[in-house]
């Protein structure tokens, strides 16, 4: 076993190389647009962050997802980040497997180009309806007589545009139509459908979407139409921006390139009898039509 890795290391390394080649030439003409979705992630922050400062506590409003999900309460509040961390992982490792694996589909700098793109239009639209209306935070943090619902002004810009990172992130009010988690589930999700090649990761993925909703309704950080709103509004954002922005080209076609790992030995003689019979059969075939 020893043996066998030390052979392959050379050719896993050689295609990281070869991968990072390709990559760094697609960065090399695209790194604006993925410089602008970085920047804008954390202008996104920092309007989310603002709105906790016009944020008023008030009396928790009428929600049916509220009525019929019982409340998991201050003490399971890890449940649906744990879950959201799970989805947000899993899904960045997978738009890197193409330095690893042989089969793929994607350019990582390519699809990144695109995620950030659903994401940009989705969060400018999430910014302009939670500024237009201000709604009482459900969460536990932004209820009446917690010392967070409501920050004091501010008492410099820097403690603005700093963001109280991470506080301010994670103890945030006021940003609710529609969820943020949501968003980043969605798009995810939508990626993987298209890009993705195994249909049981693409079910499980959209199992996993709807159990997020109901986490984070079951959590209180949302209202069930912050989780509803965010449901059609990225879907038909990635829908859209599908029609308009080129097709990402596919690996998958075309690749003739060998496999990375070798044949075991008994795919090798398996193999070898398949096409020592074809021979036998060709053989004894020329002879039959001879005769």
């Amino acid at each position: 076993m020893p043996l066998y890795v030390d052979r392959e290391a050379p050719k896993l390394w050689r295609k990281i190389y070869s991968e990072a080649l390709i990559e760094i030439s697609l960065l090399a003409e695209n790194w604006k647009l993925i410089l602008a979705g970085l920047v804008f992630q954390y202008i996104h922050g920092l309007a989310a962050h603002g709105i906790h400062y016009l944020h008023r506590p008030g009396q928790t409003l009428q929600d049916a997802g509220f009525f019929l999900l019982p409340e998991l309460g201050q003490d399971k509040f890890y449940i649906s980040e744990t879950l959201f961390t799970f989805i947000f992982g899993s899904f960045v490792l997978w738009t890197f497997h193409p330095f690893v694996f042989q089969s793929k589909r994607i350019y990582t700098v390519l699809i990144w180009c695109r995620i950030l793109a659903y994401l940009v239009v989705c969060q400018c639209l999430r910014i302009v309806t939670f500024y237009s209306t201000q709604l009482p935070g459900p969460n536990y943090h932004c209820r009446e007589g917690s010392k967070l619902a409501r920050l004091p002004p501010p008492e410099s810009v820097l403690e603005v545009f700093l963001i109280n990172f991470p506080q301010g992130v994670i103890y945030g009010c006021g940003d609710l139509i529609f969820s943020s988690h949501m968003i980043f589930t969605l798009v995810f999700v939508r990626t993987y459908q298209k890009y993705g090649m195994r249909r049981c990761i693409k079910q499980f993925a959209w199992l996993l979407a709807v159990v997020q909703s109901l986490l984070i309704i079951a959590s209180r950080k949302h209202y069930t139409v912050d989780i509803v709103v965010a449901w059609y509004t990225v879907n038909l954002v990635a829908f859209f921006l599908d029609r308009k922005l080129p097709e990402l080209p596919d690996r998958s076609s075309g690749s003739t390139a060998p496999p990375l790992l070798p044949l075991s030995t008994r795919n090798k003689d398996g193999k070898n009898k398949e096409e020592h019979q074809k021979l036998l059969n060709g053989n004894s075939s020329a002879t039959t039509s001879s005769v």
